[in-house]
């Protein structure tokens, strides 16, 4: 069976829940890719196989509109980039969980953030790779 490609960013893959951004705050692991820090941690698998979530520093955007603008941009370009992690993590049974944020402090250009995106999901394909190997 033939299952097309999806390129949707769905309810049940963004992630809201406060207990799960807690425990991936306190135990989860962080790189940077300037300008995007990305937090991340691998779980026992529910639902989704991935989910994610998206923050602009309002310390540095004190514009609501500027801040929406860049995690917009953010959401969009993981949006249509996500897939090929998205395989990764099915295949090895787990979930994992990340969270992007916005250090900069300038509104980009959205080439700026896809580019960004592309490399930090590359990086994060790798570790996962790394981590799920290291476990079995």
């Amino acid at each position: 069976m033939q299952s097309t490609i999806r390129y949707t960013l769905g309810k049940q893959e963004r992630l809201k829940s406060r207990k799960i951004i807690d425990q991936l705050f306190k135990e989860g692991k962080f790189f940077s890719v300037f300008p995007i820090r990305i937090v991340w941690q691998h779980r026992e698998k529910t639902a989704t196989s991935l989910q994610a979530g998206f923050t602009v520093s309002s310390k540095h955007f004190k514009k609501a509109v500027h801040r929406n603008r860049i995690r917009r941009l953010m959401k969009e370009a993981y949006r249509l980039q996500k897939n090929n992690l998205q395989l990764q993590v099915e295949q090895s049974d787990k979930q994992l969980v990340i969270f992007l944020m916005y250090v900069g402090k300038e509104i980009p250009e959205y080439s700026l953030i896809t580019e960004k995106i592309k490399t930090v999901l590359s990086r994060l394909q790798k570790m996962v790779h790394e981590d799920s190997t290291a476990n079995n």
